[in-house]
Order: structure tokens, then C-alpha cells, then sequence
């Protein structure tokens, strides 16, 4: 190979290693939902973008009444920047806008407690909470 090639290719390898850093945390998140899906149901595959992004906009009846979808505070476009019922600006959910995000599965599973409860008035299921998070690690 000629040396320039060799520089280009070893550059173009540095620059795909902070994106393959940033999706090591949801990936190990996603795992963890997964095998807790499948063992909540047997007739669970994957984990579907589709399905959470209608996960995030969908309106709730059973939780509180200001934060009946997750798009109400998180914005129905995850890369455009929410606010709290109390007025407080929360930063974009998706991973593109905000790639450290989901750095912390244990602050992630916080919020999905705190959110669950807020927005459908009981806890979300593996199934849900993988759906949306391979929503927000698509955008």
C-alpha cells in the first residue's frame, strides 16, 4: 500500500472511534432490555425504531395530566431541545444532539422509572423502553 493511503485509511479509522465509543453505552443498555424482554415474553425478536417513536408520541391517559406522551416535555423532534412543565429546558434525546446522554444506565433507568411513571402512570416495560431507546439512537 502506498504510504498515503495508509495515512488516509488510519485517519478515517480515528474518526469512526467516537461514534463507536458513544453507542457502547446504550448498547449495553439495549442488551440489558433485551434479556429482559425475552423473558417476559417469549415471542420477543428486536427492539423496533417504529415502534418507539410512536412509543414517544403517543398520548397516555394513565399518568399525570401536563405530561400525558414523552414528546411533551422531550419534544416530538428528539433533536430539538424539550422543557419541563415547570419551564425547564431539557436537552435534546437524541443521541446525535447529545451523545453522552445515555453514558450512565444507571441515570438512564432513573429516568425511565421517574418519566414511566409521570407520563403512563406505571412503569414501562423492556419492550418500551428498548423501542425508544433504538428511536433515540437512530436520530
Amino acid at each position: 500500500m502506498k504510504p498515503k493511503l495508509i495515512l488516509a485509511l488510519a485517519l478515517s479509522s480515528l474518526a469512526v472511534l467516537p461514534l463507536a465509543a458513544q453507542a457502547g453505552p446504550i448498547d449495553a443498555q439495549l442488551a440489558t432490555y433485551k434479556a429482559a424482554a425475552a423473558a417476559a415474553d417469549a415471542q420477543f425478536t428486536a427492539f423496533s425504531a417504529e415502534r418507539g417513536k410512536a412509543f414517544h408520541n403517543r398520548a397516555f391517559g394513565g399518568g399525570k395530566p401536563d405530561t400525558p406522551a414523552c414528546a411533551s416535555c422531550h419534544n416530538e423532534n428528539p433533536r430539538a431541545a424539550g422543557r419541563a412543565p415547570t419551564g425547564k429546558v431539557i436537552e435534546p434525546v437524541a443521541l446525535s444532539a447529545t451523545p453522552t446522554r445515555y453514558a450512565d444506565p444507571a441515570k438512564v433507568e432513573k429516568w425511565f422509572t421517574r418519566n414511566c411513571k409521570e407520563v403512563l402512570g406505571r412503569a414501562c416495560s423492556p419492550q418500551e423502553k428498548g423501542d425508544w431507546l433504538t428511536y433515540m439512537a437512530g436520530q
